[in-house]
């Protein structure tokens, strides 16, 4: 096992090579860190940023002992890696952060729920459900229409419909793959914000402003931070922060999905155990950003300054978006990411633009 925290020149691990793995990468090259990435893909954005990529199933033994033996710590880009990956690579006798309990209720919706709920903290009414059978009581005990989705997998609007009455419970059920699922009460909410945090190896905590999020078809488009909120808001969003953290014994980044009601409640609608879209207005509004805020905590080193040196409009560049590149390149106070993706399919993330001005 390393020793923590870890001096530069160590070597961190990722699994999986998307853009978020590439801009882990790109923050710990900053920090005097190597990066050595596992994904099944060939030339992922984030191999093409790393000094090791290694192009395997996350389920291959030789390739995570490969890993393990490269890197001093092992972290991931996405919540859907198998957490038999992680017990795999502690068998190795490799460190993991953040650890398998985060994905252990991170990775299925019901256990993430009953989670939130056990430590006192409030999200949408919800049931789960085995079979299109299900659903008619439990549409009856949340009121239609409600939000069905994959209990397991799913994102961006993917693997989840809208029940509008009984009637629809089969074919639903069906358009999402008759998988196990939660079938989620209608949230009225005003606004959806978001909240990214951090837990360091010392049980540091620090949060970032809150996000305003808009979305289109499933999809988050832009990001508005720092949120104009009252600081009741705030600290309640601290407060649920702090309290996922803890009640997951967390290391690194958190994303808190929030909907806040008319009369000012915060419902949390989902938590993500790695850095997340909505913190990429980090990247040009803070000191410390939410990746570089990861590879310290998984790391062992301090945590970093999370106070909005400016405001920030992150707008995602999905598809053809990508191709505006130029465009934006010439705003004066537009910053452009792109994550060196060749296919731009349509609803593909390709990339995403910081536009920054002054706080009020």
């Amino acid at each position: 096992m390393a020793d923590f925290p870890l001096p530069p020149g160590s070597t961190i691990g990722i699994l999986g090579g998307g853009q978020l793995g590439r801009m882990l990468a790109m923050a710990a090259a900053r920090l005097g860190f190597d990066v050595a990435i596992l994904e099944p893909g060939p030339v992922s954005p984030a191999g093409r940023v790393s000094s090791l990529e290694i192009c395997a199933d996350y389920d291959d033994e030789d390739a995570l002992e490969q890993l393990a033996a490269s890197c001093d710590v092992v972290t991931f880009e996405f919540e859907n890696v198998p957490a038999a990956a992680l017990k795999t690579l502690a068998g190795f006798g490799t460190e993991v952060a953040p650890g398998p309990k985060a994905l252990a209720f991170t990775q299925d919706r019901v256990e993430e729920k009953r989670f939130l709920v056990a430590h006192g903290v409030d999200t949408v009414a919800f049931e789960a459900i085995d079979s299109a059978e299900d659903i008619p009581a439990a549409l009856e005990r949340l009121g239609a229409p409600a939000l069905l989705k994959t209990r397991r997998e799913g994102y961006d609007g993917k693997g989840q419909a809208w029940v509008k009455d009984a009637g629809e419970a089969a074919a639903v059920f069906a358009a999402i793959g008759a998988k196990p699922a939660i079938l989620e009460a209608r949230a009225d909410f005003v606004r959806e914000l978001s909240v990214i945090a951090a837990r360091g190896r010392d049980g540091q905590v620090a949060v970032y402003p809150m996000g305003e999020n808009r979305h289109a078809g499933g999809v988050l488009r832009t990001t508005t931070a720092p949120a104009a909120v009252p600081d009741i808001t705030r600290d309640r969003a601290i407060e649920i922060a702090g309290r996922i953290l803890e009640g997951l014994d967390y290391v690194g980044v958190l994303g808190v999905e929030l909907f806040e009601l008319a009369d000012g409640r915060l419902l949390v609608n989902e938590i993500a155990p790695r850095v997340h879209n909505t913190g990429h207005w980090t990247q040009d509004g803070c000191l410390c950003d939410q990746f570089e805020q990861h590879v310290r905590a998984v790391a062992g080193w301090p945590l970093g300054p999370t106070e909005a040196r400016c405001a920030v409009e992150m707008e995602n560049l999905l598809g053809a978006d990508a191709e505006r590149w130029a465009e934006i390149a010439a705003e004066p106070n537009a910053v452009l990411h792109l994550y060196g993706k060749g296919d731009a399919r349509p609803g593909r993330k390709m990339g995403h633009v910081n536009r920054v001005k002054p706080l009020r």
